[in-house]
């Protein structure tokens, strides 16, 4: 097990990773000190991992409530958040029993939020089982539901008080799902890491396969890489919005697809491809940089084309991004592969070139 920290003084916290932690005990009790929690999964977790954790917490005495949730991200919505407030009240949670999210992002996002509203605020724990929350979504306090005119647009900064990656989750983790975290992956290599994104070149067949060494430790840097922006920038004031590299596109894509429709990672995956041909396009990365970044995607198994919704679409959703300001949009871009910026004022004759020519490659791609 490797054990990171989140420093945010009195507010730090733990990240364990490593393998078969859910049957450790030692490391949830100290944060049960009442000896009750409520575990917040879905449909799809409770069957694989729910008993097992309820089990071995109460045979330490802690009195578990279980809520589980209908499972995808069509669900993360206030309709499902007023399911986990329904049942905290009605087994009459207290402000000192905590929140554990056993889940993906979907459950950390909710979980999160509710423990950040109920009663003002009720601790709060990270147990991910998919690689995207493991390497991004439980790290740094982000959490929200969705809203029909845009993603992730209500929510809160509230920090768990610990994170238990186990790397043995993954096991049941679909294909697909595995991609999608190594979406995440990638993007920290290209914002501020190029050692990291030359190993994912070198050992891209690895984390395909699941090999336990190379998931460790794409897990373990890219903790470590979030850590230290969230560490420096909690609330994304300035460094923290370059963990938005391609999320932007790829939020629109998830909106206007509609929510489930196209996985978090794969929209981002998509999404980053675009912001790699406008930064080629305002003259900051190579032609050479935009294939090299393509094809590290492509090796991932992930869509480099973006779907054909269409430019004055994409630039309807893209306006209700959160990180517009003063009405105009802002961009994480590349300055070259392991250095992204923040970028207000692009023109917008380029925006609608990368737009209309990743729309018009996704309307010939769905073809």
């Amino acid at each position: 097990m490797q054990t990171l920290t989140v420093g945010l003084a009195e507010r730090s916290y733990p990240i364990h990773i490593g393998s078969g932690l859910l049957g450790h005990a030692d490391l949830l009790l100290p944060h049960l000190p009442h000896k009750r929690a409520a575990v917040v999964t879905n449909t799809t977790v409770a069957p694989l991992y729910l008993e097992s954790l309820r089990a071995m917490l109460q045979n330490h005495g802690v009195e578990i409530i279980s809520i589980i949730l209908p499972d995808g991200e069509e669900f993360k919505n206030a309709q499902t958040l007023g399911l986990i407030y329904d049942a905290l009240l009605t087994h009459r949670s207290e402000r000192n029993t905590p929140l554990i999210a056993l889940g993906g992002g979907v459950i950390g996002d909710m979980t999160g939020y509710a423990a950040a509203t109920y009663l003002r605020g009720v601790p709060f724990i990270q147990i991910p089982t998919t690689l995207l929350a493991q390497v991004d979504s439980s790290v740094g306090g982000k959490t929200g539901i969705n809203h029909p005119l845009g993603k992730n647009m209500i929510g809160a900064f509230y920090q768990p008080q610990v994170v238990l990656a186990d790397i043995a989750t993954l096991n049941t983790l679909p294909d697909k799902e595995l991609r999608a975290g190594i979406a995440e992956i990638i993007k920290y290599g290209l914002i501020r890491d190029l050692p990291f994104f030359q190993w994912l070149e070198q050992n891209m067949e690895k984390l395909l396969g699941r090999d336990t060494e190379a998931l460790q430790y794409a897990i373990t840097h890219s903790c470590l890489n979030k850590a230290e922006v969230v560490g420096a920038d909690e609330r994304e004031c300035g460094e923290r919005a370059l963990l938005n590299l391609g999320h932007t596109f790829g939020h629109a894509i998830e909106t206007g697809m509609g929510y489930g429709a196209w996985l978090h990672g794969e929209g981002v995956a998509a999404g980053t491809i675009m912001a790699a041909d406008l930064s080629h396009r305002l003259g900051w990365i190579s032609g050479k940089d935009v294939a090299r970044i393509r094809l590290l995607f492509e090796r991932a198994e992930l869509p480099v084309v973006a779907p054909g919704l269409g430019t004055e679409k994409y630039l309807q959703l893209m306006g209700l991004d959160k990180k517009v300001v003063g009405g105009k949009m802002r961009f994480v871009l590349l300055n070259g592969i392991g250095n992204a910026v923040v970028k207000g004022d692009v023109p917008e004759d380029l925006l609608r070139q990368t737009l209309e020519v990743c729309v018009n490659q996704g309307i010939k791609h769905n073809d």
